[in-house]
């Protein structure tokens, strides 16, 4: 079987559309998203604002670029998981592709902070995540066990486990990131599934 190859052309794309976020960011999270400008990032990126805006439609594209790609992962990492693992199980161990993103601590809780204390960038992270619901909803499905509503069990599954994760985000934030993340992820996954 051969492996697909990526083009030169999309690889340099990928590429240069990454390091045009990750400087976006490290300026949001230094003097905040709404005191940033579009020409402020392009300039410290080394790029002319035209250039910016061909591999982002707006500022908040810029800001939440990676959710889109980080969906993905996760979703790979889901597929890479044991087929006779439990559903929960399989979530727990694909959001862990989100803490080996190489970053600092203080990083980390800068960016997180910045994504939850704007309200629009708040109200575009949960857009993103409910896209992640349409990737992992179909890898979750065949994990459950034979029934008429098996698809709607496996959205509901999707989407309760990244609510867990947005609200284990917001309590990290909230204590500074004084608790490991993981660990208030698996508080709030107890909670919803407590009988």
């Amino acid at each position: 079987m051969t492996q697909k190859v990526t083009p030169i052309r999309e690889q340099t794309r990928a590429v240069v559309r990454s390091l045009l976020a990750r400087t976006a960011l490290e300026l949001f999270a230094a003097k905040g998203y709404d005191n940033t400008t579009v020409e402020e990032v392009a300039a410290a990126a080394g790029v002319s604002r035209r250039t910016l805006f061909n591999y982002f439609r707006n500022k908040e594209d810029l800001a939440l670029s990676s959710l889109s790609e980080q969906g993905e992962l996760i979703a790979a990492r889901f597929a890479e998981r044991p087929a006779d693992e439990g559903a929960w199980e399989s979530l727990r161990a694909a959001f862990q592709v989100l803490l080996e993103i190489e970053m600092s601590a203080d990083d980390r809780l800068e960016i997180t902070t910045l994504l939850f204390g704007n309200e629009s960038l708040r109200a575009g992270h949960a857009e993103k995540q409910a896209r992640w619901q349409d990737l992992l909803a179909p890898l979750i499905e065949p994990r459950l066990p034979a029934s008429q509503h098996r698809v709607l069990e496996a959205r509901a599954i999707a989407a309760a486990g990244i609510t867990c994760l947005q609200a284990a985000n917001e309590e990290w934030v909230r204590l500074r990131g004084s608790v490991d993340i993981a660990e208030l992820y698996d508080i709030a996954v107890q909670a919803v599934r407590r009988r």
